[in-house]
């Protein structure tokens, strides 16, 4: 009996190759994004490397807290349905706004990089036990490193920088991922994180650009600011998924949890603040609040 993997945002960019790297090591994958068009194009590529398993594709936008909870439901019934363990699943959603957004009342960069996830994962938890050995895989950014550490809210006071907001909400998902590492061990669950370093995709092609994006002081050095940020996300997606696909598929970490692995597919000492123990909590609390495990 094969294994299955879920890849969310599979349809292009690191996510499609981490789908590509996931099936040549013999998974069965599932990609999730919203364009039904993308998700058959995808699928079409990966079949076409004669993977052991078919690929396939299933809808859901991820900025949905509803349609995460049904995706949820969907793949855990078909796990149980076929019999085949759900080995893998790697949360590689993100998505990064110049100018604040919301959906449902949330601020949409929190939502989409961290409580989709976050809820995603805790719902498939059961599914994933069941399968153990299996492994959690949070792909996390190293915009991390320009975040504000204040979780008691889902916005921080003071205006919206994307970056900045980007960085935090992926400060919240790493807190969460070293924690529920420490919750799930010995389980038979592994929680990784993944740090793809940056590449050429649709959501930095775009954002990337516009200095709106950082907070005044950084706009004063925007040339300089913006070379970085061409430099930093010039590569190739395959190189990009590297990480993703060391976590999920490399043999030589089983076993082990709560690994941050670096853009060199190596690993990596997480970033101080994601290690607090008072940064964990307050991300938990709300996590809980904002994503609840039963719809209220």
């Amino acid at each position: 009996m094969g294994k299955a993997a879920v890849v969310t945002a599979g349809t292009g960019g690191i996510g499609l190759e981490t789908a590509l790297g996931l099936a040549a090591a013999g998974f069965a994958v599932t990609v999730i994004g919203r364009d039904e068009e993308r998700g058959a194009e995808a699928v079409e590529r990966i079949n076409a490397t004669r993977p052991a398993s078919p690929a396939r594709f299933l809808p859901a936008d991820l900025a949905s807290l509803e349609q995460v909870r049904a995706l949820a439901r969907r793949i855990a019934l078909d796990q149980a349905s076929s019999g085949e363990p759900l080995a893998v699943l790697v949360n590689n959603v993100g998505a990064m706004f110049a100018e604040r957004r919301t959906r449902g009342g949330v601020e949409a960069s929190f939502l989409v990089n961290h409580l989709s996830p976050y809820l995603l994962t805790e719902l498939l938890l059961p599914t994933l036990a069941a399968g153990a050995p299996s492994r959690i895989v949070n792909v996390t950014s190293g915009a991390v490193a320009v975040a504000k550490r204040r979780f008691d809210a889902v916005e921080p006071p003071g205006g919206y920088y994307g970056f900045h907001w980007y960085g935090r909400a992926k400060l919240a998902n790493l807190a969460y991922t070293l924690d529920l590492a420490a919750r799930l061990d010995g389980t038979g669950v592994s929680v990784f994180a993944a740090d793809p370093g940056g590449a050429a995709t649709g959501m930095t092609n775009g954002t990337m650009t516009d200095p709106k994006i950082v907070s005044p002081a950084l706009r004063l050095l925007w040339p300089l600011v913006r070379r970085r940020f061409e430099r930093s996300t010039s590569g190739p997606a395959s190189t990009a998924a590297r990480p993703s696909i060391v976590a999920a598929a490399d043999g030589a970490l089983a076993g082990r949890t709560g690994i941050v692995i670096g853009a060199r597919a190596r690993p990596i000492a997480p970033h101080r603040a994601a290690v607090d123990p008072r940064v964990a909590e307050a991300v938990r609390r709300l996590s809980e609040l904002h994503a609840p495990l039963a719809p209220v």
